[in-house]
């Protein structure tokens, strides 16, 4: 049986270190929502939420956050199939080597998905795992990768019965 064929679960995962789990589809932000972030993680500031101001500024627009990027992480790694199917739930873990390598404008809105890799699987015992995946973020208006992370997803298996 070709390895291509194996479902992806906590069982098989090993199997899949260094491969690509896919491209994510597009998620749509725009200023409203961009907005709605600055005021729940109370970084309001006029580069994100104020365009009149940022229009004047260097990028000639608002960004999007770096940490609202970053918050897509659990929803990338959902839409590009990383859930196992013998996997009952996971717990976030944290992240290594975390960069925002470009500016993201919102414009008129601005689209983000993620180009996934699997990157390690740690036993840590009783049928669970440690999940790592690497994203690379890209965005519909500029080129190459705005943001890369690296993602931790502890999983715990279903019970049996």
């Amino acid at each position: 049986m070709s390895d291509q064929l194996l479902p992806f679960s906590l069982a098989t995962a090993a199997q899949f270190i260094g491969r690509s789990m896919g491209v994510t589809d597009w998620v749509r932000l725009d200023q409203v929502q961009v907005n709605v972030f600055g005021e729940v993680s109370r970084w309001r500031n006029a580069g994100h939420c104020e365009p009149e101001v940022a229009a004047k500024g260097p990028f000639g627009g608002t960004l999007v956050h770096g940490f609202h990027m970053l918050s897509l992480l659990s929803h990338f790694v959902e839409n590009a199939g990383l859930r196992p199917v013998d996997g009952a739930h996971s717990l976030n873990y944290g992240l290594d080597r975390v960069r925002v390598l470009k500016p993201v404008l919102v414009g008129e809105g601005v689209r983000i998905r993620s180009h996934v890799t699997l990157l390690d699987v740690v036993d840590k015992g009783r049928g669970e795992k440690l999940l790592k995946s690497a994203h690379a973020m890209e965005a519909d208006n500029t080129s190459g990768t705005v943001l890369y992370a690296e993602y931790l997803n502890y999983w715990f298996p279903k019970q049996a019965g």
